[in-house]
């Protein structure tokens, strides 16, 4: 088509969750079944409108300072971007070169990371997953490429990996970056946040979209040697000086100090993640063990199975590509929620 480049008429971009306007039970999209912190709110009812007149602070610095705080760092050590896509879309021509070994990433994991390849014209290595669908690093071990990117836990299996053994990779590969997309950790506790001055070459995103349920203010940040995040500061200056606005920046310095809150609604996730992994499996479903805050769910005739549940008012993901097509990945929604989830889908089954 005329104007239009090659690049533009030939990727095929990332499809994301349904975000449909009917009311659903929504299991789809891994948002948090919890409201945000009140903190938050009054955050947002205190907040003077008429700064936004004026741009934010290209450096983000009174965020930077909090997550610093929150995650035991100094502010040169953090990052900020509108979404954790965002910062991982930022590493790739922070960190990887045209002609240079490309990434390596699991075979099965969060596929925007082949889209940011393709776009930024990177290669990538896919290795197969391990038995138990975690995330093969003996085989990363072994493959020729400038660093790796390791959804930890990893998307859309919900397995994590320890955070011994992730450090003992990151030990093993001191002259390859290891980007460790943590945007679940939270609900797993193994992070390698604390470990970025031990480790130049360990870059760990996360993001504020999912355990402080703020997925609609799209606010993300990386944690790493002042070099690493550096570099992503003189891509993003590139692109957008100014990419974490004002009211955003206000929204995730309130969410970070209500640390009693954030505590509660995550452990009652994975709480109710637990029993909700108990009754599939009583209902003889296949279902790897999660550290995140979403099951993936083995089941005959998926793709059927997740058409009728729409019909019914439940809605899950599913993906009608080779492996996936055999699953459907679930939320962790309330527990009642959850249940009218269990009534539906045993009614199929």
């Amino acid at each position: 088509m005329q104007f239009i480049s090659k690049l533009a008429s030939g990727i095929e971009p990332y499809t994301a969750g349904e975000q449909p306007r009917e009311r659903f039970v929504k299991l789809n999209t891994n948002e948090n079944a919890y409201p945000p912190s009140p903190l938050v709110k009054r955050a947002i009812e205190s907040f003077d409108a008429d700064t936004l007149k004026l741009y934010p602070r290209p450096d983000s610095a009174p965020l930077r300072a909090e997550i610093a705080r929150a995650e035991g760092v100094l502010p040169e050590n953090v990052f900020v971007g509108n979404g954790s896509d965002e910062v991982l879309a930022l590493s790739f021509p922070a960190f990887f070169d045209r002609d240079g070994k490309g990434v390596c990433i699991g075979k099965y994991t969060y596929s925007f990371y082949e889209v940011f390849a393709k776009l930024f014209d990177v290669s990538v290595n896919k290795i197969a997953l391990n038995e138990d669908l975690s995330i093969n690093l003996a085989g990363m071990y072994g493959d020729d490429c400038a660093g790796y990117l390791i959804a930890n836990p990893n998307a859309p299996t919900g397995v994590g990996i320890g955070q011994t053994k992730m450090l003992e990779f990151v030990k093993s590969v001191p002259d390859r970056l290891v980007i460790a997309d943590e945007a679940y950790m939270d609900f797993f506790g193994e992070s390698l946040a604390p470990y970025v001055n031990r480790f130049k070459n360990l870059l760990v995103v996360k993001t504020f979209s999912k355990s402080y349920s703020l997925a609609g203010i799209r606010c993300g940040y990386a944690i790493g040697d002042p070099a690493l995040i550096s570099a992503l500061t003189r891509i993003k200056d590139c692109f957008n000086s100014y990419p974490v606005d004002s009211l955003c920046s206000a929204v995730c310095i309130a969410a970070l100090r209500d640390r009693e809150y954030h505590r509660k609604t995550v452990e009652a996730i994975v709480e109710e993640r637990e029993r909700l992994c108990a009754e599939l499996k009583k209902s003889g479903l296949f279902v790897p063990e999660s550290s995140a805050n979403f099951l993936f769910v083995k089941i005959k005739n998926a793709g059927e199975v997740y058409r009728k549940l729409k019909a019914r008012g439940v809605l899950v993901r599913y993906w009608d590509k080779t492996f996936l097509s055999d699953f459907l990945r679930i939320t962790v929604g309330l527990r009642e929620e959850n249940d009218v989830l269990l009534r539906e889908l045993n009614k199929l089954l």
